[in-house]
């Protein structure tokens, strides 16, 4: 009786977990229009960075940018030169990159009148992405640091296409709403440490 109630739980689970897949790729299971193109890159052996900033040297209007580990110098001044051509720039970075003391890509921006956030609730902001012109996505594993160009192995994978790009904006968007002013994280951050010390 135990051995056919295990078969028949087992035949339930089994149902509803290809239920559940099925249902997931109806979801998300989607095709690329006719047209989408696509360009990748890879460390060490090829040069993402330059990629980057040649992607980011062509933007006319909007670059949306998220980072986990920002410290490269090319894609910061293709960025600031962006924005001198009159491109808005969103950027939201991972709290680590907002440190007391320890000039960063974040600094220069900063110091260039460029305002990023601080996607401060997750344990880390993941994300290494940039959406240029609301068409052209740029994700994959590569950190925008020296590191990941010259020490690392690692991946860029371009994507030409509209819709998927504003997907990734629509949850860029989301990330904003959770996010604060990184000048404004810096002050949290200090008066909580305040706080702690007065605490001990």
């Amino acid at each position: 009786m135990i051995r056919n109630l295990n078969a028949k739980l087992k035949s339930i689970i089994l149902l509803g977990s290809l239920g559940l897949i099925i249902g997931l790729s109806e979801v998300y299971a989607e095709q690329f229009p006719a047209g989408t193109t696509y360009q990748t890159c890879f460390t060490p052996g090829e040069d993402c960075t330059r990629l980057i900033t040649n992607l980011i040297d062509g933007a006319k209007e909007s670059l949306f940018i998220q980072a986990y580990s920002f410290t490269s110098a090319p894609i910061a001044h293709a960025i600031l030169e962006a924005k001198k051509r009159g491109v808005t720039v969103n950027i939201i970075l991972d709290k680590s990159q907002v440190k007391n003391n320890q000039y960063s890509s974040n600094t220069f921006l900063q110091n260039n009148a460029i305002t990023t956030y601080v996607d401060y609730k997750p344990a880390i902001a993941h994300n290494k992405i940039i959406i240029i012109d609301k068409k052209t996505l740029i994700t994959g594993s590569f950190n925008f640091t020296k590191a990941a160009q010259f020490k690392n192995a690692e991946n860029i994978l371009v994507i030409h296409d509209k819709s998927l790009s504003q997907k990734y904006i629509t949850n860029w968007q989301n990330r904003l709403a959770r996010s604060i002013p990184s000048n404004e994280y810096v002050q949290k951050k200090s008066t909580l440490k305040k706080t702690f010390k007065n605490i001990v």
